[in-house]
């Protein structure tokens, strides 16, 4: 060695490049690492003759030919990578092509794509010189994936020969992605395989050894040679992930309790930040311990996390938690449970014990009596609500007390939401149940008791989500009657447009304030403590009410005239429809209320971040909502959380990786997402659901995975959705149909359509998969089956 020419062995940190640094620890890991040499400031006036001397011996004992390859301070570390950004040069073979090489290196520094990838001119340049591999397959290996952020896989891309072609993207590689136990989740290959079953299993050993060295996930390149063997040729961090996107996960009840996202998906749709789930998840997990301990399923509350899950930045529920309510009280069987919350029964949930039959009887008598005497609770809900103040307050810790005494009223307004809608459930379930057995003992399908009962439960009156839609349906055509007035508004960009409309004096102005004024705290997620209410997103109500308008513009567009009810012949039947009719409206009541409570609290956080802000503690105050209760009392206190403060900001870059996940509807241990999402059309290209609207119709369809994929809707389409919650009500008045991939008959979606006569069709789990949008199907929701139908 020389003050030019250093061995690997001798590189102990990163003044000579990270690729420098990363062979050096690959070499003292233990793995295979090609003979080299490091030349420090290439760019020196004697480094090419040393750099060539060091070659030559190199050359003498057959180390030829050799790669010479950048290795710059700041190239591979840990913020930037560098890849491609200077120039490597493979196969040099003589000292002429030697010197020429590491001076074509060198001149790279100063290229225009360098700096401007860096924003920095002429880093200090050191140069890799690295015998090259005889390559019979050559790639790399991401120990997590840097497409999706999941850090429970890992990416193998890998190719015949030298690895060039891989990197320059001239040839397409295998692409294998194996999951935790190290099976290929996805297995891309060509004609024949370019790697065995055992090479991917020797790559991935040497990548997960290599990354529980460096503390993190790695970019390692590899290459295997002609004899087998496999070497590793870098090692650098992977720059481009978000934060862990399993990084605030709640403990996992039991390994084999069994998770699901139905029924809280539909109410909680989509990744959360992390302060929603201390707040609203905390909350509905609170609600519905207390729910178990009035049917003495558990003797008290017992810590958070039992009832609701929150994992990859998704709320779950726990139904084996919730089996305990089902083997304790009478009428309800697991299968009852399963089906209730999934639509099917669960195989893989197993029942908890069953309790004595006296203790049985007991137990139904207080459940059934704390679900029906519920009036009194939801009558003082205003005042509770009322009660709670948004804190103005500039002194960060005085908010933060008063948001954590309305936390513990956000928890009483929820226990009542669940007593509601156990209300609400019991009455829909007992008719069903009343009209399946009918319908069987007719001679009848069990799909027909269910249609039957779908078609009874349509006749509510005063529900809230179906008023709020009628209000709004009622400023948008007040609108319409205006053409100057709806030309003005549809020319405009949707947040201007309402903007405006807001502040005319005008009736459709007055209107919509109006509108504003009860439900201006509803909207997309609800819940969510960071998601603006339409009252707050000018821009998302916008849209939907230019749909709204030119649908009832269009000449041709249809009425939304109520189909005529007949009443039932059975008085029993007629009182079980009126129960379950109220039921839903109840639900549907203080369902609001909850969002009323939940939008006070957003509105007193966002009042924290900015307090927090303005005195320097966070860099915004968006950044809020990334910490959990317990962290925010660290922030708004007089410790060091720099460190806290930038795992909240990776946080927040991992949301939007969060969102695109996708889950089984059921889960036994930790939820894990879907790798290639599930296919269930069959052979006849049907999917079958639960029938939760009757009526069918044909038309095409309008696949909307978000809110925001929803402005797209046309008059007259039918509307495939993930799941659907009060945000999308307005679009109802222009849709043919809905079809949801979770639900049951008295989620929101089955609610609103049934009020509009729309057909409606829930859980069918792939309807947004399987379907794409300019389809052409059937919606047949007595059947609860969607037909894709061929021809335009």
């Amino acid at each position: 060695m020389t003050m030019a020419t250093i061995e690997f062995d001798d590189v102990t940190d990163d003044r000579y490049g990270g690729k420098a640094a990363g062979l050096a620890e690959l070499r003292r890991l233990g793995l295979s690492v090609p003979v080299g040499f490091v030349i420090a400031d290439a760019s020196a006036q004697d480094a090419i003759d040393v750099g060539a001397e060091r070659f030559s011996e190199m050359a003498a004992n057959g180390a030829t030919p050799v790669a010479v390859r950048s290795s710059a301070v700041g190239e591979d570390g840990d913020d930037q990578s560098f890849a491609g950004q200077y120039d490597t040069v493979l196969g040099v073979d003589s000292t002429d092509r030697f010197a020429a090489a590491v001076r074509k290196c060198v001149d790279s520094v100063h290229s225009r794509r360098a700096s401007s990838y860096s924003g920095q001119w002429g880093a200090t340049m050191h140069l890799v010189v690295q015998q090259m591999v005889d390559a019979r397959a050559a790639g790399v290996v991401f120990t997590a994936d840097p497409t999706t952020g999941r850090r429970d896989l890992m990416v193998i891309d890998a190719i015949a020969g030298l690895g060039e072609a891989l990197v320059d993207g001239t040839a397409s590689p295998d692409h294998i992605v194996l999951d935790s136990q190290g099976n290929a989740a996805v297995r891309e290959i060509g004609a024949e395989p370019v790697l065995s079953q055992e090479e991917v299993a020797h790559i991935r050993s040497d990548a997960l050894r290599a990354a529980r060295h460096w503390g993190r996930p790695m970019d390692l390149e590899w290459a295997i040679d002609q004899s087998g063997k496999l070497w590793w040729l870098q090692a650098r961090p992977i720059t481009t992930l978000p934060g862990d996107l399993n990084e605030m996960d709640s403990p996992v009840a039991g390994d084999d309790h069994v998770y699901t996202r139905c029924n809280i998906g539909e109410m909680m749709p989509g990744a959360f930040c992390p302060l929603t789930a201390s707040v609203s998840g905390y909350a509905i997990d609170y609600a519905m311990q207390m729910i178990q301990v009035v049917a003495r399923a558990q003797e008290s509350y017992e810590k958070p996390w039992l009832q609701v899950g929150y994992f990859s930045g998704h709320m779950f529920l726990n139904m084996t938690e919730g089996t305990a309510l089902s083997s304790g009280i009478l009428g309800n069987s697991l299968e009852q449970f399963s089906t209730s919350i999934c639509g099917r029964v669960i195989d893989e949930l197993k029942p908890k014990p069953p309790q004595p039959f006296h203790r049985k009887i007991v137990n139904t008598v207080r459940l059934s009596t704390h679900a029906l005497s519920a009036g009194p609770a939801i009558r003082r809900l205003d005042g509770q609500i009322a009660a709670f103040r948004i804190p103005t307050d500039l002194d960060p810790r005085v908010v933060m007390a008063q948001l954590e005494s309305g936390v513990e009223q956000y928890c009483d307004v929820t226990l009542t939401h669940v007593r509601s809608s156990s209300r609400a459930a019991v009455a829909a379930n007992i008719l069903e149940s009343v009209l399946i057995k009918q319908a069987v003992k007719n001679g009848q399908s069990e799909d027909h008791g269910r249609a039957e009962a779908t078609r009874l439960m349509a006749g509510a009156s005063d529900v809230e989500s179906a008023l709020m839609l009628e209000q709004l349906d009622a400023v948008v055509r007040t609108l319409a009657s205006d053409e100057v007035a709806a030309a003005k508004f549809l020319a405009a960009e949707p947040d201007a447009a309402v903007t405006g409309l807001r502040a005319a004096d005008d009736t459709s102005g007055m209107a919509l304030r109006q509108f504003l004024g009860r439900h201006g705290h509803r909207g997309y997620r609800e819940l969510c403590m960071r998601d603006p209410s339409w009252a707050e997103d000018p821009g998302g109500l916008g849209a939907m009410m230019q749909v709204m308008l030119r649908s009832v513009l269009d000449p041709a567009a249809h009425g939304t005239a109520q189909p005529r009810l007949e009443a039932p012949g059975s008085s029993t039947v007629r009182l079980l429809a009126k129960w379950a009719q109220a039921g839903a409206r109840g639900r549907e009541e203080t369902k609001s209320k909850m969002a009323l409570m939940a939008h006070s609290l957003k509105l007193g956080y966002r009042h924290l971040g900015e307090v927090l802000a303005g005195s320097g503690r966070l860099p915004d105050a968006d950044l809020v909502f990334f910490f959990d209760r317990a962290e925010l009392h660290r922030v708004v206190g007089g410790e060091d959380v720099g460190a806290l403060v930038r795992a909240a900001v990776k946080r927040r870059e991992a949301l939007a990786f969060q969102d695109s996940l996708e889950f089984d509807d059921v889960s036994v241990g930790r939820p894990s997402p879907v790798i290639t999402p599930p296919q269930r059309a069959t052979a006849d290209d049907q999917i079958v659901g639960r029938p939760a609207s009757r009526g069918t119709v044909e038309g095409v369809v309008r696949v909307a995975k978000s809110i925001v994929d929803a402005r797209a809707v046309q008059r007259g389409e039918i509307l495939v959705a993930p799941v659907t919650d009060v945000g999308w009500t307005p679009y109802f008045t222009v849709i043919a149909a809905l079809v949801t991939d979770i639900g049951s008959s008295v989620s929101h979606g089955a609610v609103v359509a049934r009020e509009y006569g729309l057909p409606c069709v829930v859980n069918t789990l792939v309807a947004t998969q399987a379907l794409k949008t300019g389809d052409r199907v059937r919606v047949d929701g007595d059947r609860g089956v969607v037909t894709r139908l061929g021809g335009p």
